[in-house]
């Protein structure tokens, strides 16, 4: 029973040597079929946002994360509408000069924050929940119905998969990519997608979480310096040659695991590269050809 397993409270950064003050480690709860609700930084409340403040000595990166987790939880598990905080950010940005997100401090953040709780309560009839065991099993019960859903329903439909199989939930402790200019998020193929040249291909965004890439709010780096082209001191290669050393001796472990192309999430925690999740790539018809080709000469496929 992975929800009760109370491990996931002593362990690193989300460990919380100052259990006093953080009482639950942050979580990610995800659906495992492609439609994924998911929550990061499960666990934040008004007080525990304090500790973490107070851990890592970041108040900024502490109340980002919590406004963070405020927006997905408002959305996912209580039904607001994701439009509504994207507003309350938008206007606070545009009334106060502020041209990006990651320009906020900590106490545009919590100004931030209250507005957000207020949306909640005034749309969905009931305040934000802070104890933390109600965030638990309200994103969990999220997870279930999700599988419910029209997306998902119509995901099922087009690759065949039963509606008797239902779905399960993972929990996880966190890492975070918006710890500072020496954290990231990013996303990438193990070979080129499009063409199935053997390079990595994929695209990432400092002092961010995942949601930021997905989003589409601000513009990803490329990985390596000849996608990047004459931004090429933007591309992970050059501003995290070590990490970029790292994610490609990964890769190469992930392909003779697996035998097939990747593409892999990952997360960087202050220069330490984390890998979230891992699967088979889309490709081309094309790049498919070459990628079968290139395995087979490898010996990596027969």
């Amino acid at each position: 029973d992975v929800v009760g397993d109370n491990s996931l409270e002593t362990r690193d950064l989300t460990c919380f040597r100052h259990i006093h003050l953080i009482h639950l480690s942050f979580v990610c709860i995800k659906e495992l079929r492609n439609v994924p609700p998911i929550e990061l930084n499960l666990g934040l409340n008004d007080k525990t946002v304090e500790g973490l403040a107070e851990l890592t000595g970041d108040k900024r990166f502490a109340f980002d994360s919590y406004r963070r987790f405020i927006q997905m939880y408002g959305d996912v598990v209580l039904g607001v509408d994701h439009g509504a905080f994207e507003d309350i950010l938008e206007n606070f940005k545009n009334l106060n000069g502020f041209a990006a997100d990651t320009d906020l401090d900590a106490e545009a953040w919590r100004e931030i924050i209250a507005d957000y709780k207020a949306a909640i309560e005034r749309e969905h009839g009931a305040p934000f929940p802070q104890d933390t065991n109600e965030q638990l099993w309200g994103a969990i019960a999220a997870v279930f119905d999700s599988w419910h859903n029209p997306r998902a329903e119509t995901y099922r439909r087009l690759h065949d998969i039963p509606d008797d199989w239902g779905t399960a939930v993972t929990v996880q402790a966190m890492v975070f990519g918006n710890l500072g200019d020496n954290s990231a998020t990013g996303v990438a193929f193990t070979r080129n997608p499009s063409t199935g040249e053997k390079e990595i291909f994929g695209e990432y965004l400092p002092n961010a979480q995942g949601e930021d890439v997905v989003a589409g709010i601000r513009t990803p780096h490329a990985l390596t310096k000849k996608s990047a082209g004459s931004s090429s001191e933007t591309s992970l290669e050059v501003a995290m040659p070590d990490v970029f050393a790292s994610l490609k001796d990964i890769f190469d472990q992930l392909e003779r695991h697996y035998r097939d192309m990747q593409d892999v999430e990952f997360t960087v925690q202050i220069g330490k590269l984390w890998i979230l999740q891992t699967r088979s790539g889309k490709r081309t018809t094309e790049a498919a050809l070459r990628v079968a080709v290139d395995l087979a000469a490898e010996g990596l496929i027969t």
